[in-house]
């Protein structure tokens, strides 16, 4: 599938695999033994050069100083950035912000556009998404108690979220907070709106542990509170009582990109897994790549791989071609299929690096307690798995 890729495409990706190589990956130590903010003087050294190079936030179109990629295209780079945890935050396409950054430019005003997108897309802020809440079912997007009530030329919202990655140090949330409790479609119930977090009756109650590391800043995952936060209606982002549409045209793309970048992630721990095989003696001259299960891994990783990308651009051509809606079964699939495979092949890896795999001396525990979520957000496996089953399924039999 990639002997359609334009040569200076395949020119930008060595480009990029060699910067992630040579500029990035040495700062994982650092990422590793300290926090998000001490790494970050560094890491605003590394987005200034990525600027000069022409290659900041390779998703945008060129007149706003992209690449003007398809989803296609820019699914080959993600996964070549997702070769370190700092890869996507020093090009600027990370998440939240890359799917925030798409919504504001599809559905934004003027102002909002002015006042939220362009400073983001400049990397001067940073954003959050704020939709799932601890008192309810993330699986059940619709099912929210957060509400933005109209007062006046405003809306006032009180909620409880949490999950709000990257809450910590940003800028600006978009809501989602139930505008319409009367509409008979539970799905036309909500509406997303624009937060400023430094509106009084915002508050961040803290950065959630995650196995053991609550961290900070880009690398957090932030727990929300709304008491009597004042917006203006005017901070609206599309229509009233389309939260859950807009959801849904981040979610499509998004799932892309986040499929491609457990691709990326998986082949950076195969590449440890088949180094540490190759240099690891268990005894002196006995190699453990002489094993058989060892090689076995290997062999099924490679496969796994191999097959979860052309899965996952396959999905994102069709989304280029036809739209996200067009897609929702293979996008279902892509998301348990390769989310699987990334748990798979992390944990074979560390595995094979054994008790030095569970230390923060190598990256894979640090990927391993981190992305162990993927089979969760956006949709947990079982979820996904349903949605595809019922597709087949309405060939035989009334669902």
């Amino acid at each position: 599938m990639f002997h359609d890729l334009k040569p200076e495409l395949k020119e930008t990706l060595a480009q990029i695999r060699t910067f992630v190589a040579d500029e990035i990956i040495p700062l994982e130590p650092l990422l590793l033994q300290q926090y998000f903010s001490a790494l970050l003087p560094q890491l605003e050294e590394k987005r200034a050069q990525v600027k000069s190079l022409g290659l900041w936030a390779p998703h945008l179109p060129q007149d706003l100083g992209g690449l003007g990629l398809s989803l296609y295209e820019f699914g080959h780079i993600s996964e070549v950035l997702a070769h370190s945890p700092l890869g996507h935050f020093v090009f600027n396409c990370q998440a939240p912000d890359i799917g925030n950054s798409e919504i504001l430019l599809q559905h934004g005003t003027v102002n909002q556009k002015q006042r939220f997108l362009n400073p983001l897309l400049s990397g001067d802020i940073r954003s959050c998404f704020a939709m799932t809440e601890p008192e309810h079912a993330g699986s059940n997007p619709v099912y929210l108690s957060t509400t933005a009530v109209k007062d006046g030329n405003d809306y006032i919202i009180n909620g409880h979220k949490w999950f709000a990655t990257s809450a910590d140090g940003a800028a600006f949330a978009i809501v989602m907070a139930i505008t319409n409790p009367a509409e008979e479609k539970l799905h036309k119930r909500a509406s997303q709106i624009l937060v400023p977090l430094d509106t009084p009756g915002y508050r961040l109650v803290r950065n959630i542990p995650i196995m053991g590391e609550a961290g900070e800043g880009y690398f957090s995952h932030g727990e929300v509170r709304f008491e009597n936060c004042r917006v203006p209606q005017s901070n609206l982002l599309g229509k009233e009582g389309a939260g859950f549409e807009l959801a849904q045209k981040r979610l499509g793309p998004g799932r892309i990109h986040h499929c491609m970048r457990w691709i990326g992630i998986s082949e950076r721990a195969l590449e440890m897994l088949c180094q540490r095989a190759a240099t690891r003696e268990l005894s002196p001259g006995n190699l453990l790549g002489t094993r058989q299960t060892i090689q076995n891994w290997i062999a099924e990783s490679r496969a796994q791989i191999d097959a979860s990308r052309l899965l996952v651009l396959q999905a994102a051509d069709k989304i280029d071609r036809q739209g996200a809606s067009a897609a929702r079964v293979d996008i279902s699939v892509i998301k348990f299929y390769v989310a699987g495979v990334l748990q798979q092949v992390l944990d074979r890896a560390l595995q094979t690096f054994g008790g030095l795999g569970m230390t923060d001396d190598t990256v894979l525990s640090f990927y391993f307690r981190h992305e162990r979520a993927a089979r969760i957000y956006d949709g947990p496996d079982e979820v996904h798995k349903t949605v595809v089953a019922r597709s087949l399924l309405k060939k035989y039999m009334k669902l």
